[in-house]
């Protein structure tokens, strides 16, 4: 008898029906069932008054002649049947029913592909139930499956229009949805791991239940990754490597610690001591090191196997070291005083694996020769064997109360065995080929595997049913393992890389998009909870920091808006153009107030007193300039430079104002007198930005010479050179505090400096053209930054802490370059996303909008 699926008719040959569909027809359906709120799409394509509407909306604005028109409306009516009749067959096909993307549909999807990759129409016939999920509800799983086929041929969706889809139960695993609009979009339990939303709109979006996994990779080994072992305190990642090398990770930067070499072959194994001072290795050279984690040196060598040692293995209190062997054999090694202590003998093949019990009186071990064994450490005798297996073990790992044995095999499973009696307890199949390692989490619930089909499985224990799947590894998973807090899964493959998995968020709190060109200034308001932004796109935009979106728009230069300055009240907005004005706006209307007329080239720089009396402006007329704000009058014009001036700012008291110049130096002017106090020279290039201290006693300023220097007001002289940005600094901004410098680059770059210490504390990467100006929050927590990619961006600075992570690290870094597909070290790429209120959350109830850069 004939299964359910073999009766179905081939997918194929109903998606073929299409072919000579005019391709035309499905926008101008999809237009019909929205202009008429349509739910019931076959029933309203079906009903025959309909379908005259639709002949008519096709053929209108042409003018034909009445044989053409006949002929045309057979076209149209036959095209009309036949999208009917496979709409008619899809919604009872098991396409509409199942998730294709599962594995056992695996083998039949990619015999649909390879026929149906190149046929146009019936890609548009598959972008067209895509859209009917916003239509009709009985049409949601075909339109799901029609992505995942979409994005699994690669098809370019960027720049489409998804509004209000839903998807659900599928996967979109690298997806590049580039620029789509996804406003409204409902999607539920769908895998959106490495998927691409660079510039995409995500306003009112409600996604549940969603799948995200790799948190962090890390890049440095030459050669394939054999092992990984957290530190007892979850804060270091160690790896062995066939590269020769052992490497530690600081777990929370991505950062590489150190580096240990001292193997001359592969290492195999590596595991740390209980209290996280030593850590063991061993290689196929026959040796077993042991490192001192402090001081980076190797501790002691163990020599007694006579071939590969395989395995290691610290007992619980860490006096006591298991090594297994090739030779076979099981070594039983004293730490302290690096004797061995016995020589455990039964195995006939390669010893894989050991792991002590959590109680350390038992030690496990599995074997080629197709079995599992437990020794008394303590006699050093044989308690037990177990011999289910029918191929060879792997890899072995006790569950956390001792009471559960976990082990793998070359068969595929992992089998789960009961400790006390030696049964069986469960077999866990999913995996495609050899399972490499298995690993208990803490609390003894999850179990996580890595397997040669390049894929890493989490199970529950108590129902054997695999609760996840990271399956984004290019070539073979060697090792996995859990740390001490269960929060983060490591695992490490033939691609040399080791990966991190789980819930951690990124740093990047919004990106505004709007602007169609540079942005060349960003300022905050005083109260914080409005960002202004000017741009080479002649306008001015404010944006509300809490929802991310635009406020309004202030139109009327003529050119592009240079830069732009609150007044301290908040109330005014001052803006200079290339078009030789400086205007002020009323920020609560937004209506331009009045208008500044007196420079006679293009002005670069506004600047209000802290009184809010004055307007400071700076000009390629190589003026600067003071505007009374109560009459709009000028009040005085300082001479002095002999090139553009570029930044013009007051310092605290009102009572100082530093310009900078093209003609590599700044001025301090002194205005109760009009007069200049001193000029500063040490750039070599031109001075592009400064900014006083909050305390008034430090200038900073940055320059076309790629550096910043800091200077002592007081004495006129150069307190420090910070050295790092590789291109111009064009923007410089301390934050309220004084405790931190921040500064943008023509390098596309910010990087925020220890005022005190003149270090380097980050660099924040993201932008992928030149910063040209960033500003603090006035407290202090979020920098923004503009950009001429066009691009404003809200960064998390949280004071004491960390506040962002170094990006010369392989740490995710969430932020990705726009219009490219997403990268290997990518979580979610959202740069030039728009996000609005929604729901973001993942099958863990977490919160995902911190990666979208959404708040509400």
């Amino acid at each position: 008898m004939k299964s359910n699926n073999q009766q179905q008719e081939d997918l194929y040959e109903i998606f073929a029906k299409v072919k000579g569909v005019d391709e035309r027809i499905f926008r101008i359906i999809i237009e019909i069932f929205k202009k008429e709120n349509i739910q019931d799409c076959i029933g309203y394509l079906s009903d025959n008054l309909n379908s005259k509407h639709l002949e008519q909306y096709i053929q209108q604005g042409e003018n034909l002649e009445k044989v053409d028109q006949e002929q045309k409306l057979y076209v149209v009516r036959n095209n009309i049947k036949k999208i009917i009749d496979v709409l008619k067959k899809m919604k009872v096909h098991d396409f509409n029913k199942i998730d294709y993307s599962s594995e056992r549909t695996k083998e039949s999807i990619q015999d649909l592909i390879k026929k149906i990759k190149d046929e146009r129409q019936i890609i548009e016939f598959l972008q067209f139930l895509i859209l009917l999920t916003s239509i009709d509800a009985t049409l949601i799983q075909c339109g799901s499956n029609s992505l995942n086929l979409i994005v699994q041929m690669k098809v370019d969706i960027r720049k489409k229009n998804f509004e209000n889809i839903n998807i659900k139960n599928t996967t979109l695993v690298g997806a590049n949805l580039v620029r789509c609009n996804l406003s409204g979009s409902q999607l539920q339990n769908v895998d959106i791991s490495g998927i691409n939303l660079n510039g995409a709109i995500l306003l009112n979006c409600k996604w549940n239940n969603i799948r995200i996994h790799e948190l962090n990779k890390l890049k440095g080994h030459t050669s394939k990754v054999n092992s990984v072992c957290f530190s007892p305190d979850g804060t270091t990642l160690a790896s062995g490597s066939s590269d020769k090398s052992i490497r530690l990770w600081d777990v929370k930067k991505g950062q590489q610690k150190a580096q240990f070499y001292g193997h001359s072959g592969y290492v195999k194994s590596i595991c740390f001591s209980s209290d996280g001072n030593t850590l063991a290795s061993c290689s196929d050279e026959m040796s077993i090191y042991l490192w001192d984690i402090k001081t980076r040196k190797k501790k002691s060598k163990f020599e007694g196997h006579s071939e590969i040692v395989s395995s290691i293995c610290f007992s619980p209190d860490g006096k006591t070291l298991a090594s297994s062997s090739a030779d076979k054999s099981i070594r039983i090694w004293d730490v302290i005083t690096g004797q061995q202590k016995a020589k455990l003998d039964s195995h006939c093949y390669l010893v894989e694996s050991l792991c002590f019990s959590p109680d350390g009186t038992t030690l496990a071990s599995g074997s080629s020769d197709d079995s599992i064994r437990f020794w008394d450490v303590k006699t050093g005798q044989q308690k037990a064997k177990l011999d289910e297996d029918s191929y060879q073990v792997n890899s072995i790992s006790f569950s956390p109360d001792g009471t559960i044995l976990a082990s793998d095999s070359y068969d595929k499973s992992i089998r789960l065995w009961d400790v006390k009696t030696g049964q069986l307890k469960a077999k866990l199949d999913g995996h495609q080929y050899t399972v490499q390692s298995v690993c208990f989490s803490p609390d003894g619930t999850t179990i996580a595997s890595g397997s040669w089909d390049k894929s890493v499985r989490l199970w529950d224990v108590k129902t054997g049913q695999q609760k996840a799947k990271f399956d984004f590894f290019c070539d073979f998973v060697w090792s996995v393992c859990f740390s001490p807090d269960g929060s983060t899964l490591a695992s490490s493959s033939a691609d040399n890389s080791i990966s991190l998995w789980d819930v951690q968020i990124g740093q990047q709190k919004a990106n505004l998009q709007g602007h169609d060109n540079w942005v060349r200034s960003v300022c905050f308001s005083p109260d914080g909870n409005t960002l202004a932004s000017s741009s080479a796109d002649k306008s001015i935009r404010l944006w509300d920091i809490q929802t991310g979106l635009q406020k309004t728009q202030f139109d009327g230069h003529s050119d592009c808006v240079q830069s732009i300055c609150f007044s301290p009240d908040g109330t005014t907005l001052a803006s200079s153009s290339a078009d030789k004005s400086i205007r002020l706006w009323d920020v609560q209307t937004g209506l331009q107030k009045t208008q500044f007329d007196g420079h006679s080239d293009c002005v670069l720089s506004v600047c209000f007193s802290p009184d809010g009396n004055t307007l400071a402006s700076g000009s390629q007329d190589m003026s600067i300039q003071l505007w009374d704000i109560r009459t709009g009058q000028q009040k005085a014009k300082l001479d002095g430079h002999y090139n553009f001036v570029r930044s013009v700012r007051f310092s605290p008291d009102g009572n100082i104002l530093a310009s900078a110049s093209d003609d590599f130096s700044i001025n301090i002017w002194d205005l109760n007198i009009g007069q200049q106090k001193f000029k500063l020279n040490g750039h070599r290039h031109s001075v592009l930005s400064v900014c006083f201290s909050p305390d008034g006693t430090t200038l900073a300023s940055g320059s076309g010479d790629k550096s910043i220097l800091l200077w002592d007001l007081n004495t006129g002289q150069q307190k420090f050179k910070l050295n790092g940005h590789k291109n111009s600094v064009l923007s410089v901004c301390f934050s309220p505090d004084g405790t931190i410098l921040a500064s943008g680059s023509g390098d596309n770059s910010i990087r925020l400096w220890d005022f005190k210490s003149g270090q380097q504390k980050a660099v924040l990467e993201g932008h992928i053209y030149s910063v040209q100006s960033v500003c603090f929050s006035p407290d202090g927590t979020t920098l923004a930054s503009g950009s001429g990619d066009n691009s404003i961006r809200l960064w998390d600075v949280k004071q004491n802490e960390t506040p962002l992570q170094p990006s010369e690290t392989s740490y995710i870094n969430i932020l990705s370059q726009l219009q490219t597909p997403s990268q290997s070290n990518n979580l979610l790429p959202t740069q030039g996303a728009l996000v609005g209120q929604g729901e973001f959350v993942n099958y863990y109830s977490i919160d995902l909008r911190p990666l979208l850069k959404s708040k509400e």
